[in-house]
C-alpha cells in the first residue's frame, strides 16, 4: 500500500495547511507557533495550559505538521517530546518544508501508536496526546483495549491523556470512546465548541482524562477564556451526554467518515 499524497495549502496570513489524501491534517503558522487555527488544537492546548508551569514530558501519537509539539516548545521551552508518526515520508516532507525551531527536543519516531507506546517506559509522560487519523478517520486500534491500557501505563499518575475525536452529530461513536477510556482512566472530561456539544454539526471533541482528579477549576477557567465559544462537560453533565454508552472492548471501531473537506471550517 502506498502512502496518500501530501500537499501544502498556503493562506493569506502566511499559514500552511498540511493536506493528505484530500483531508486537512494540520495547520502551521511558521513565524508564530502560538497561533493555533484548528479549533481542536486550541482545546488540546488549553488542557495542557491547565497543568502547573514548567517543562513537560509529552508523547504525541500522530505527527502530521507537528503543530502541537511546536506550540509546547514555544510555551514550555526544553520540554522533551516524543512523536509517534509512522509515515516517514510525511515527517521528511514537513521537516523540509516547515522546519522545526532550533534547539528543540522534539523526537519523531517512525512508529504507529500501538507499537510505539509499547516501547515507552511506565509513568514516562506528563501529557499523552492521541491525534492520529487515516483517511480522515481515527483508526480502530486507537480505541482498542490494548492501546488504552498502554496509555494508562505510560501516563504519570498526575498526568493528562488527551484525545482528538471527530464525530457526527449525536456523538454516538465518541461516547463509546469516552466509555472505553473511562475503563482505564476514571477521571474524564470533554471540551468542544458549543455547536459541536449541542450536536449541530460534525466536529471535533477533545477528551481529557487522568488517573487522578482533573484540574477542573483551572479547566473551567481556561474554557471560559477561550477565543472560541467553548464548553466543558464533566461529572453529571458528562454522564448525561454519554447516556449509557458501552465501551468498544478488545478491538475498537474507526470513527465515522468525515464530510466533504470543502465544508470544514477554519477558525
Amino acid at each position: 500500500m502506498t502512502d496518500p499524497p501530501i500537499s501544502l495549502e498556503r493562506d493569506e496570513r502566511g499559514g500552511i495547511t498540511v493536506v493528505m489524501d484530500g483531508q486537512p491534517q494540520s495547520h502551521v503558522q511558521p513565524d508564530d507557533p502560538l497561533l493555533l487555527v484548528f479549533e481542536y488544537v486550541q482545546h488540546l492546548a488549553l488542557a495542557i495550559e491547565a497543568l502547573p508551569p514548567g517543562r513537560l514530558a509529552v508523547t504525541h501519537v500522530g505527527g502530521a505538521g507537528l503543530t502541537l509539539p511546536r506550540w509546547v516548545e514555544a510555551t514550555r521551552p526544553g520540554s522533551p517530546q516524543i512523536v509517534l508518526e509512522p509515515n516517514e515520508a510525511l515527517t521528511a516532507f514537513v521537516r523540509e518544508q516547515i522546519p522545526l525551531p532550533r534547539r528543540h527536543r522534539i523526537r519523531v519516531r517512525p512508529q504507529d501508536g500501538l507499537s510505539g507506546l509499547r516501547a515507552l517506559a511506565p509513568d514516562s509522560a506528563d501529557v499523552l496526546v492521541t491525534d492520529a487519523y487515516a483517511a480522515g478517520r481515527v483508526p480502530a486500534e486507537l480505541g482498542s483495549a490494548a492501546y488504552l491500557l498502554d496509555v494508562g501505563r505510560v501516563l504519570r499518575p498526575t498526568g493528562l491523556a488527551l484525545w482528538n475525536l471527530a464525530d457526527e452529530p449525536g456523538f454516538r461513536w465518541g461516547a463509546r470512546m469516552v466509555a472505553s477510556i473511562s475503563a482505564v482512566l476514571p477521571e474524564v472530561a470533554v471540551a468542544a465548541t458549543h455547536e459541536v456539544l449541542k450536536g449541530k454539526r460534525f466536529g471535533n471533541t477533545v477528551v481529557i482524562a487522568g488517573h487522578e482528579p482533573l484540574p477542573v477549576e483551572e479547566l473551567r477557567r481556561r474554557v471560559a477564556g477561550a477565543s472560541l465559544p467553548t464548553g466543558l462537560r464533566e461529572g453529571a453533565s458528562l454522564q448525561r451526554m454519554l447516556a449509557g454508552a458501552k465501551p468498544f472492548g478488545e478491538h475498537g471501531e474507526p470513527s465515522p467518515s468525515p464530510p466533504d473537506p470543502g465544508r470544514w471550517r477554519l477558525r
